[in-house]
C-alpha cells in the first residue's frame, strides 16, 4: 500500500477501468499494471480487461480483492478481472462501463492495439477521460498517431523521450492534456543483492546448474525476446570479440549467460549464431537459459551476473535494465530510447538530461557525463525502419567493436569495483529523483490521476474549428463533389 496518499473508503475512490495484458502473467506490461494496481488500491478501485493472444479463461470474471489484501495490507480493495482474447472490443467496453461504471478508462501499451476503441473516443469521452501510459515511441515523432494522442486527456511518458514525442506529436493541442513523465517502477524487495548465507547458497547452485564444475570469473548477463530489434547476435559477436582481447586461460573463465528463446520466427536461431562465432575457439562461453524462473530466481541470476547488457536498436525503456540495476549490477546499453533515462546523462547545467525539440535525444553523445553504473554505447548509424502500422521508426545501431569496449572495460574493473558501482546504480533506482520503484510509481500516478479528474470536462459533441485551412486542403487537392 502507498502511505504517501492517506486512505480512501472504498465507497469514495474513483474506479478505473484498465485495458492491458493480464496483470496476472509474466510480461513486462502486465508486471507495471499490476504494480500500479498494487500501489493504488487504497486510492482507487480497478476494474481491468485482461488481455491475452488465446486467454484460456476467456468469459469467465474474477475478483482479486482478496489477492490484492494480502499483498498490500488493506482489508477493501476492490479489483476486479475480465480475461479476453486480444484487448477486446467495443461492445465489451461498453458492457463493463453500464456493469462497472468506471471513472476513468486506461490503456497500457502500443496505440495501435486500440485503434477499435479510439474510433468511438467521442462516445466515451462524453463521460469519462482517457488515460494512456505510453510505453513506447521513437524518432522520428510518430505523427500517425496524433488522432491517438488527441483522444487521451491524460498521456503518460515511460521515458523522457517518449514525453517529449507526446509534446512535438501534439503541438498545440499538448497544453489542453495532462502529459507526465512515469517511468516504470518495480518491486525493489524482490529485484536485490542477495546477501545471506542461505541466498548466497542459492546463486552457486544456480551457478552450478549452468556451468557445472567450470571455474568461472566473469558473467555477462542477457535477458530479453528473441527478437531482430534486440540484436542478439551482434552482441554475441560483441563478446566474442571481448574473448579474443583476452589471453585464452582468461577468456576461457568467462561466460555470455542468454536468457531467452533459442529459435523464434521474429529473432533467429541463436545455437547456429554461436556454432558460427564460438565454437571454434570458445565452445562453452555461451550458456542458453530457458527455463520460467520465478521472479525470485530471477533475481538469483541477476545475482550471479556482474554486468546486464542490452544493445537493442530501438526501446522505449528496457525493463531487465532497471531489473538489474536493483539487484546491484552495472549496465551496458546502447544510448536510444528510454535506456538513456537509466544511464542519467547530465546536461551542460549539471542536470538528468531531458529532451527537447531542440535536442530530442542523446543518442549522437553530446552529453557524455553519466551515472557510475552505466557503460554506454553510442549508435554508430541511423537505419529508417518501418512497417504499415508503423510507417517509420529510427533504428539506432551500434558497432559490435564498440560494445566489445565496454564489456572489457567493465571486466577490468574487477569485482569488488563492479560491486560498487552496482550499489549505486540500485541508491539511484531508489531515490526520488529517479523513483524506478513500485511506490513510486503509484505516488506519481496519483498525482498524476488526481490532476486529471480535477480538471477534466466531458468532451463535446462537435468541435469548433477554423474552417480555412480545410478549404486550402479541399483547394489544394482538388476535390470534386
Amino acid at each position: 500500500m502507498n502511505k504517501d496518499f492517506k486512505y480512501l473508503p472504498k465507497n469514495e475512490r474513483k474506479k478505473i477501468l484498465l485495458i492491458c495484458d493480464d496483470m496476472r502473467v509474466h510480461s513486462g506490461i502486465a508486471t507495471v499494471a499490476k504494480e500500479i494496481v498494487l500501489h493504488t488500491a487504497q486510492h482507487f478501485n480497478w476494474s481491468q480487461i485482461a488481455g491475452a493472444i488465446k486467454h484460456p479463461d476467456k468469459g469467465k470474471a474474477f475478483d482479486l480483492s482478496n489477492e490484492i489484501n494480502k499483498e498490500t495490507g488493506l482489508t477493501d480493495s476492490d479489483v476486479k478481472l475480465f480475461p479476453v482474447d486480444g484487448y477486446g472490443n467495443i461492445e465489451l467496453v461498453r458492457q463493463l462501463i453500464r456493469q462497472e461504471n468506471p471513472d476513468a478508462l486506461m490503456l497500457i501499451t502500443d496505440p495501435r492495439y486500440f485503434m477499435w476503441l479510439f474510433n468511438a473516443e467521442g462516445e466515451i469521452r462524453k463521460s469519462m477521460p482517457i488515460m494512456y501510459l505510453n510505453i513506447w515511441d521513437d524518432y522520428p515523432a510518430p505523427l500517425y498517431n496524433k488522432a491517438f494522442y488527441e483522444s487521451c486527456d491524460l498521456l503518460m511518458g515511460i521515458s523522457k523521450q517518449t514525453v517529449n514525442i507526446n509534446k512535438i506529436v501534439l503541438g498545440d493541442k499538448a497544453k489542453d492534456k495532462v502529459i507526465k513523465y512515469l517511468p516504470h517502477g518495480l518491486n525493489h524487495k524482490i529485484y536485490r543483492p542477495l546477501e545471506t548465507t542461505e541466498e548466497l547458497n542459492e546463486v552457486e547452485k544456480i551457478k552450478f546448474e549452468l556451468f557445472g564444475k567450470d571455474e568461472v570469473d566473469f558473467v555477462l548477463f542477457f535477458n530479453s525476446r528473441n527478437i531482430r530489434r534486440k540484436q542478439i547476435p551482434d552482441t554475441m559477436w560483441a563478446f566474442r570479440m571481448f574473448l579474443d582481447s583476452l589471453p585464452k586461460e582468461k577468456a576461457d573463465k568467462c561466460r555470455f549467460v542468454l536468457h531467452t528463446e533459442l529459435v523464434h520466427d521474429a529473432g533467429t536461431d541463436l545455437p547456429v549464431v554461436k556454432e558460427l562465432l564460438f565454437d571454434d575457439k570458445y565452445p562453452n562461453a555461451v550458456v542458453f537459459d530457458t527455463k520460467r524462473w520465478t521472479t525470485q530466481q530471477l533475481n538469483v541470476l541477476y545475482n550471479l551476473a556482474d554486468c546486464q547488457i542490452l544493445l537493442t536498436c530501438n526501446e522505449g525503456w528496457g525493463l531487465t535494465l532497471t531489473e538489474s540495476m536493483l539487484a546491484g549490477n552495472p549496465i551496458i546499453a546502447n544510448t536510444t530510447g528510454g535506456m538513456q533515462d537509466q544511464m542519467r546523462f547530465e546536461d551542460e547545467k549539471g542536470k538528468w538530461f531531458t529532451p527537447s525539440p531542440e535536442i530530442p535525444s542523446n543518442h549522437t553523445g553530446r552529453y557524455k557525463k553519466h551515472g557510475e553504473w552505466a557503460f554506454p554505447v553510442y549508435p554508430a548509424c541511423r537505419s529508417l525502419q518501418g512497417s504499415p502500422v508503423t510507417p517509420y521508426i529510427w533504428d539506432d545501431r551500434c558497432k559490435p567493436e564498440d560494445a566489445a569496449d565496454r564489456i572489457k572495460e567493465v571486466y577490468d574493473l574487477g569485482p569488488e569495483k563492479r560491486k560498487e558501482l552496482g550499489a549505486k546504480a540500485r541508491e539511484w533506482c531508489l531515490s526520488e529523483e529517479a523513483g524506478f520503484t513500485a511506490e513510486h510509481q503509484g505516488k506519481r500516478f496519483i498525482e498524476f490521476a488526481n490532476e486529471l479528474f480535477s480538471t477534466w470536462e466531458p468532451r463535446v459533441a462537435f468541435e469548433v474549428i477554423d474552417s480555412d485551412e480545410d478549404i486550402r486542403k479541399i483547394q489544394t487537392h482538388n476535390l470534386v463533389y
